[in-house]
């Protein structure tokens, strides 16, 4: 165990990632060495920065509290402490079974955590943060919470409603990180698209990404987590005029099917995702449009799964995830619904639904063989260095792999000429 020093591990997405770099900064100022996801922990602190979204994410959170439980049990770290979202919806829950666990702190107090060690939390590096990411690229946090009441999802029972950071307090955030030598942006929340409406009453986001793209030495913009209801439209104006904002839409569809639709309280149909849909591509030409759906909520029939199959083949997203429905405790879904799918017929409605999402990332991605695109190097390896274009975005999606004929430095923009192309892989040269 190494004194004065703190292991932070975060688990989940990048909005609890923000979190932990906004708390190895207090650590830092109060004089700790810190360290994040370290290949040894040994600290004398150690802080589990949780997920708490649905049951997979939940068990790894436990299994890693339970593991940590059993290292300090051996002395081999000294104070664990727990945040995030498990703890703040199952607070009650863990303080009982998990013992070991010094304290739990949930989503919005974990600064309570460094004033409860007798140190100082500094307000003024409130939005000051470590980057644990390559220095090139940072996520900015636009706000905070859910007003959607979507049928499954637990993130407004862990949130609470959205609230919207300021965009003057935002501008300084990114000021600040370009001064760091970020060039890279990705604008996270759990709604994007609600930006604005409780701080300025209206749908500020277009506004928003407009007024950050003007920031001198902001190189690239990318928007995740968008709400297909009610899509602020101007939003696609600024993407098509500004260049630094990426032709990239991080948008969850969930599903097609008018049924289902109505069943996962989405306040969209079927023919309004389709008009959505069609007018992205037209209004901002050559946007990769990135969705996330679920298979095997309750009362998806066969004909719903069906449907929501060829919507994928005829839409060609080129970019997707799914997920098989999760019945948590609490929500609309787990109220009113009964679980009645069974987890293998789940199971291979995901599996169908990913082999034919990979077939068409095939196609797509060979449709580049040839063409020149810009990209940032994200790291070097053995055979390759490996970048990113404008319409891929850190760990979620395909990566370019670029000879090593010449030197290339990592953070820097290139562009290259794609010469191969996998599902989820682009291989290029150096121009």
């Amino acid at each position: 165990m190494r004194k004065n020093k703190v292991d932070i591990i975060t688990l989940g997405c990048s909005k609890n990632l923000v979190d932990s770099e906004r708390l190895m900064r207090q650590f830092i100022a109060n004089g700790y060495t810190v360290e994040h996801d370290p290949h040894t922990i040994n600290g004398e602190i150690v802080v589990v920065n949780t997920c708490g979204f649905i049951g997979d994410a939940q068990e790894e959170s436990i299994n890693m509290i339970l593991e940590l439980g059993e290292r300090k049990r051996k002395g081999r770290i000294g104070k664990l402490f727990v945040m995030g979202c498990l703890s703040e919806r199952f607070l009650n829950d863990l303080t009982s079974e998990l013992p070991e666990v010094d304290h739990f702190y949930g989503k919005f107090n974990w600064n309570e955590l460094i004033t409860d060690l007798g140190k100082s939390y500094y307000k003024e590096l409130a939005t000051e943060r470590i980057l644990t990411t390559p220095r090139h690229y940072a996520y900015v946090k636009i706000g905070e919470g859910c007003n959607r009441s979507c049928s499954y999802c637990s993130i407004p029972l862990i949130t609470g409603p959205y609230q919207s950071r300021p965009m003057e307090e935002l501008e300084h955030e990114v000021r600040h990180l370009v001064e760091q030598g970020v060039k890279e942006f990705q604008l996270i929340a759990q709604d994007l698209t609600y930006y604005g409406l409780d701080l300025y009453k209206r749908m500020a986001l277009p506004e928003l990404v407009e007024r950050i793209s003007d920031i001198p030495g902001v190189e690239w913009i990318r928007l995740h987590y968008g709400y297909p209801a009610h899509f602020p439209y101007e939003l696609l104006r600024v993407m098509r005029e500004c260049d630094n904002v990426c032709k990239y839409m991080d948008i969850a569809l969930q599903h097609i099917s008018d049924p289902m639709l109505r069943l996962m309280r989405r306040h969209i149909t079927k023919a309004e995702t389709y008009e959505l849909i069609a007018r992205m591509r037209e209004e901002v030409p050559g946007i990769h449009l990135r969705t996330t759906l679920m298979v095997g909520h309750p009362g998806e029939t066969e004909q719903d799964f069906e449907e929501l199959l060829r919507f994928v083949e005829e839409i060609r997203f080129e970019r997707m995830g799914a997920f098989a429905y999760s019945h948590e405790e609490g929500t609309y879904a787990y109220l009113h619904y009964k679980d009645e799918i069974l987890p293998e017929v789940k199971q291979e409605r995901l599996d169908r639904l990913m082999r034919v999402q990979e077939g068409i990332s095939a196609d797509l991605n060979a449709s580049k063989i040839g063409q020149t695109l810009r990209v940032i190097v994200d790291r070097e390896e053995e055979d390759f260095y490996v970048g990113r274009t404008e319409f891929d975005s850190p760990e979620v999606d395909p990566e370019m792999l670029i000879t090593k004929e010449s030197r290339l430095e990592i953070g820097r923009f290139y562009d290259v000429e794609v010469t191969d192309a996998q599902a989820f892989e682009l291989y290029g040269k150096r121009v």
